[in-house]
């Protein structure tokens, strides 16, 4: 025996003919109640008021239906979703961290450079530090000049977002992708 499904997914309403309950409560489409009806009956004020009957909550009883454009329920939904779903990407940025150092060499600086363009690419920041060493810490201008050197090299797709700061033996800078806007 085949099992038909009158509305297409399961998020969707069921809407005019599909619905299968004998009465109704209904709600105007302004939001007043126009109390409990026929099918019949519902249906003739929803084609009168040139919009669908919708039901609502079916699980209550009598079923609840609202007479509504349906079209444009399902268009401001959607329109919705988008829009918590674009916040929720916003909230869900990741930062990288990319270790440094004063006496980096040339093929390990571009190495990184590469990694976290790709990381900047993907819309996530990145967090380039270095950690001085010894007498290093004398000399924190050399440090400065290296972070300053790799935000310069990935300007092109990033800006600096936290200009180098000294934290303890640490000295870091912030790198975020750059908005086209």
């Amino acid at each position: 025996m085949e099992v038909s499904v009158i509305a297409s997914r399961e998020r969707d309403l069921f809407i005019n003919e599909q619905i299968r309950a004998k009465e109704v409560m209904v709600i105007g489409p302004n939001g007043e109640q126009l109390g409990t009806k026929p099918i019949k009956d519902a249906l003739t004020l929803a084609n009168y008021a040139g919009f669908d009957l919708v039901l609502m909550s079916p699980n209550a009883n009598p079923p609840v239906c609202k007479i509504m454009d349906y079209n444009k329920f399902k268009y401001e939904n959607k329109k919705k979703q988008k829009e918590n779903a674009k916040k929720q990407r916003e909230a869900n940025l990741e930062m990288k961290e990319y270790r440094l150092s004063v006496s980096i060499d040339v093929h390990d600086f571009d190495t990184r450079v590469k990694n976290s363009s790709k990381y900047l690419e993907k819309g996530h920041k990145v967090k380039a530090s270095i950690r001085f060493k010894g007498r290093e810490l004398a000399h924190p201008e050399l440090g400065k000049d290296v972070l300053l050197r790799f935000a310069d090299t990935l300007s092109d797709i990033a800006e600096m977002e936290q200009k180098p700061k000294m934290d303890g033996r640490f000295m870091s800078i912030i790198l975020a992708p750059k908005k086209d806007k």
